[in-house]
C-alpha cells in the first residue's frame, strides 16, 4: 500500500512539472513539440542518472525510491524515460539487436496504436 502511495504522490509531482514546462515552453506552431521533446530529454537523462547512480551507490533499486522517482514522478514527467532507461540497459549488456527491436517495437507499435484509436475513435469519411 505504501509503495501504491509513492506512485501517486511521485506522479502527482512529476506531472505538475511536465505541465511547468508545457507553460515555458508553449506551442510555437512548428511540427515538434519542444516542450514534448524537453521533458522526453531531461527526464529520460535524470531516470538514467538516478538509476544507474542509485545501484552504483549500493542504494539499487528499493522498492521506495524506485515507485516515488522512477514509476511516480518520470513516469508521468515523460512519455519516454523508462523506455529509455529500458534501452540504454540493453546497450550496456552488449545486447544491441534486442535494444534495436526494443526501440523499434516500442516506435512503431505505439505509433500503430495511436493511429487505430484515433481511427476508431473518429473514422475517415464521418
Amino acid at each position: 500500500m505504501l509503495n501504491l502511495l509513492l506512485v501517486a504522490i511521485g506522479g502527482a509531482v512529476g506531472a505538475a512539472a511536465r505541465h511547468g514546462i508545457n507553460a515555458a515552453l508553449p506551442a510555437s506552431g512548428k511540427d515538434i513539440s519542444f516542450a514534448t521533446l524537453s521533458v522526453n530529454v531531461i527526464g529520460s537523462f535524470a531516470a538514467g542518472w538516478l538509476a544507474a547512480r542509485s545501484v552504483r551507490l549500493g542504494a539499487g533499486y528499493n522498492d521506495a525510491f524506485r515507485c516515488f522517482s522512477l514509476v511516480g514522478f518520470f513516469g508521468a514527467f515523460t512519455t519516454f524515460s523508462a523506455f529509455s532507461v529500458e534501452a540504454a540497459g540493453l546497450w550496456r549488456e552488449g545486447k544491441i539487436a534486442w535494444m534495436a527491436a526494443c526501440m523499434a517495437s516500442n516506435c512503431l507499435l505505439s505509433l500503430a496504436a495511436a493511429l487505430a484509436g484515433g481511427q476508431l475513435a473518429w473514422p475517415t469519411g464521418s
